[in-house]
């Protein structure tokens, strides 16, 4: 059986149990926060959140693009989020990673070099900070609150980037 289907069978018990009421599509504490996919990172549990109170937007490493911008303006003039908490961590796959040995990766796999940029990293602070400049800087953003954190996989403690 494939994993997917796995997560189905999974969806179907879950469902039984939805009552209908899901609250206001508006995040209750009206924070976004932007994290890294990675697996070992669960953002709800670790911030002391629970469905409903805060937008998250996941990606490889957390960074800010254009999407995530996007993703944020509409978090913020749609949907009412003020704050905005970015959430990288140690031992991240982009940090140090090669820019050209992956694009060659995926040109050779697929025929087809990638228009963006992998986003790699070396320092997880200065990329934190990088983050932070950008939401800051975006002309598309007002966000009262912009604060970015790295999280230790190995102790579960987050640690603030100033």
């Amino acid at each position: 059986m494939a994993e997917i289907d796995r997560m189905l069978e999974a969806n179907a018990e879950w469902a039984q149990q939805v009552s209908g009421d899901a609250g206001p599509a508006r995040p209750a504490r009206g924070v976004a926060v932007v994290a890294c996919m990675d697996a070992r990172m669960d953002v709800y549990r670790l911030l002391g959140l629970a469905p409903g109170e805060a937008h998250v937007i996941r990606n490889a490493g957390g960074v800010v693009t254009d999407d995530v911008l996007r993703s944020l303006a509409i978090s913020q003039h749609v949907l009412g989020t003020r704050e905005v908490l970015l959430v990288h961590h140690t031992r991240c796959g982009l940090a140090g990673a090669d820019e050209a040995a992956f694009a060659d990766q995926v040109e050779q796999a697929t025929g087809q070099r990638p228009p963006w940029p992998m986003r790699a990293f070396a320092d997880v602070d200065e990329d934190v900070r990088e983050s932070v400049r950008l939401v800051r800087e975006s002309p598309y953003l007002f966000a009262a609150e912009v604060r970015g954190t790295v999280y230790d996989v190995d102790t579960g403690r987050l640690r603030e980037v100033v």
